[in-house]
């Protein structure tokens, strides 16, 4: 078997493959909502239901809800290097865009997710 017509079989196998794992997986083969990132950013979409009191004072001097950090939880990015793990506690370090301001937020959840499946706004402070 000559060189071309090996490259021409392993073009249809490599396209058959392609295929076939598209068909399987769809749409997660072609995103990001496998990485730490995005995992961690949909945790904290769907657990991040109270705030800290000194974050409510925070958010009262920015006339911000609750409800608008989650949202900007979206175009957030989660700074990995900057987040912090303390016994059962992860903090994490999140940049955001709230109000046409850049702020990054601390927001604090449990390791297991059994004890308390809810996350908190730990802080409010200007990016690093």
């Amino acid at each position: 078997m000559d060189l071309k017509r090996r490259l021409q079989l392993y073009l249809v196998g490599l396209i058959i493959g392609g295929c076939a794992a598209y068909f399987m997986l769809g749409d997660r083969l072609t995103n990001g909502a496998w990485t730490p990132e995005h995992k961690i950013k949909q945790r904290l979409r769907s657990t991040l239901l109270s705030a800290s009191p000194q974050a409510e004072q925070q958010l009262a001097e920015r006339a911000i809800s609750l409800g608008d950090v989650r949202t900007s939880l979206d175009s957030a990015s989660v700074q990995l290097s900057a987040t912090k793990h303390s016994g059962d506690s992860i903090y994490y370090a999140v940049d955001t865009r709230l109000k046409g301001q850049e702020v990054r937020l601390t927001v604090v959840a449990m390791r297991d997710f059994d004890r308390d499946s809810t996350a908190t706004l730990w802080s409010i402070t200007a990016p690093h």
